[in-house]
């Protein structure tokens, strides 16, 4: 039986139109992986985390079932490309610290194989302290 691999993403905005902008993230990552079927959780809101802001975020994972071996930093290129396509700008002040964003898209795990380099680290190294980040996957694969 070939090799599958299995994407695991979160997908969260907190700025403008929030479940219009998830929608265009998914299919533009979508889109950029050849031969994913996606799946999308029911959206889940929370408050920001790690600044504060009166605008709360709508949060969706995503699994990616993709035929094949995927390259973590080819997965990265893809969701940097969509954020870049959806974003009015940086997704931090000057000072490295968070703001409001109309989209940002972490990824969570990748075939529960470990991974790092100087631009990536998988497993999602705070996913266990965001329950915005849980939930959504979990719901996915109850098992994960």
């Amino acid at each position: 039986m070939p090799h599958s691999s299995r994407i695991r993403l979160n997908i969260g905005s907190n700025k403008g139109n929030r479940a219009a902008m998830i929608r265009r993230a998914v299919a533009l990552v979508a889109s950029g992986i050849k031969g994913a079927v996606v799946r999308v959780s029911s959206p889940v809101e929370s408050e920001p985390w790690g600044y504060e802001s009166a605008n709360r975020y709508l949060n969706v994972g995503v699994l990616l079932c993709v035929p094949g071996h995927v390259h973590p930093l080819a997965v990265l290129r893809v969701t940097q490309a969509a954020e870049r396509a959806l974003r009015s700008g940086p997704h931090r002040n000057a000072d490295g610290s968070y703001r409001d964003r109309c989209i940002d898209i972490d990824i969570i795990d990748i075939d529960r194989r470990p991974y790092r380099s100087s631009r990536l680290v998988i497993p999602h190294p705070r996913m266990l302290e965001r329950e915005f980040v849980l939930r959504p996957l979990l719901e996915l694969e109850s098992d994960w």
